[in-house]
C-alpha cells in the first residue's frame, strides 16, 4: 500500500473505532499529508512501514523552522498517533517517533471577559434586524452554557429540554452531555424562535437546526467568529476574543463563584480533569480564599 491507502485506513479507524469528529480527523490527516509533502519535495521514496526515525527527525527539524512550538508539538503528537495505529494493525513493530521529544510549550492561560464586558458585547447587538435577535440568543447560550462554537451551530430544537432545565449537547467525538440552561438563555432562545425563526423559510434538512442563517440553513463556525469580532470593534474592546472566550469566561466565573472543578468539567465536556484545571491559574485570590476558608490551620 502507498501512503494514501494507509491514511484512508487510518481515517476509518479514527472515525469508527475512536469515534472522532470530522474536524479532528482532518487535523490528524493534515499532519501526515505535511510529512508526505516533505518526502516528495526531498525525493525520499519510503512507505509508512519502512520510514525511519532519522527521516522523521529531519522532518521535525524542517517543521520547526516553519511553525511555532505549540504547532510543532501538535504535529509530532498527530504523527505519533498514526504510527501507533500502524503498530496496532501489525504493519510496524515500533514507533519511529518514540524518542523524538515535543518542544515544551507551557500551558497557555485562556483569555477571559468580565461580566461587564460580556454584558456590553451582548448589549451592542443590533436588535433592529432579524439576525440581531438570533445573535443575542446565541451569545447568551455561548456564555450561559459554556458551549464550543461547533456545539452551538449544531444545536437542535430537539436538544432543548427546558422543562427539565437542560440542553443536550453533542461535543467532540459525538459524545453527548446534558448542560443546565439558565432562565436568561431560555428567555432569549424562546424570543428568537417565536419572533424570528417561526417566520423563516427553512431549507430542507435544517428543520430541526436551532440557529439559522439568512438562507434557512445551519450557520458556519466562521460566521460566529465574525459576529463576535464585529461586536468587539463596536464597543472598542481591546482584546482578541473568539467564541471560545465566552466558554472560558463561563468556566472562570463559575470557579470564582465557588463551583467545584468536577462540576465544571462535566458541563464543559472535558474528558480529563487536568484539562479543566487550567482555570485554577486564573484567580490566585480565589485560591487564597479557599485556603483560608477550608484549611484546618488557617
Amino acid at each position: 500500500m502507498n501512503w494514501t491507502s494507509y491514511i484512508k485506513n487510518y481515517q476509518s479507524y479514527l472515525k469508527i473505532e475512536r469515534g472522532l469528529s470530522k474536524n479532528t480527523i482532518a487535523n490528524y490527516s493534515f499532519d501526515i499529508e505535511r510529512l508526505c509533502l516533505f518526502l516528495e519535495e526531498n525525493n525520499i521514496v519510503v512507505s509508512p512501514v519502512k520510514i525511519t526515525d532519522t527521516t522523521l527527525q529531519e522532518f521535525v527539524y524542517h517543521v520547526s523552522s516553519q511553525v511555532n512550538a505549540r504547532s510543532q508539538a501538535r504535529i509530532i503528537s498527530g504523527l505519533k498517533s498514526f504510527f501507533s495505529y500502524l503498530i496496532f494493525e501489525d504493519y510496524r513493530t515500533d514507533n519511529p517517533l518514540e524518542l523524538i521529544e515535543s518542544p515544551k510549550t507551557g500551558r497557555k492561560l485562556p483569555d477571559t471577559l468580565s461580566l461587564l464586558e460580556i454584558d456590553a458585547l451582548i448589549a451592542a447587538v443590533d436588535l433592529s434586524t432579524n439576525e440581531g435577535e438570533r445573535n443575542r440568543a446565541m451569545l447568551e447560550v455561548l456564555y450561559g452554557c459554556g458551549l464550543r462554537v461547533s456545539e452551538l451551530v449544531a444545536l437542535k430544537i430537539s436538544d432543548l429540554f427546558f422543562d427539565e432545565g437542560f440542553i443536550k449537547v453533542t461535543g467532540k467525538g459525538n459524545k453527548q452531555r446534558f448542560v443546565p440552561v439558565g432562565e436568561v438563555s431560555k428567555k432569549y432562545i424562546q424570543l428568537y424562535r417565536e419572533t424570528i425563526r417561526s417566520h423563516s423559510t427553512i431549507k430542507k434538512g435544517f428543520e430541526d437546526t436551532l440557529f439559522l442563517n439568512r438562507r434557512g440553513a445551519q450557520l458556519t463556525r466562521a460566521m460566529i467568529f465574525t459576529i463576535i469580532k464585529n461586536l468587539a470593534v463596536t464597543i472598542g474592546l481591546n482584546k482578541k476574543i473568539s467564541p471560545h472566550t465566552f466558554r472560558h469566561s463561563f468556566a472562570t466565573h463559575l470557579l470564582e463563584n465557588g463551583a467545584d472543578l468536577r462540576s465544571i468539567q462535566l458541563m464543559l465536556g472535558h474528558e480529563s480533569i487536568t484539562t479543566t484545571e487550567v482555570y485554577l491559574h486564573l484567580d490566585r485570590k480565589f485560591l487564597a480564599e479557599v485556603m483560608n476558608t477550608y484549611h484546618p490551620r488557617k
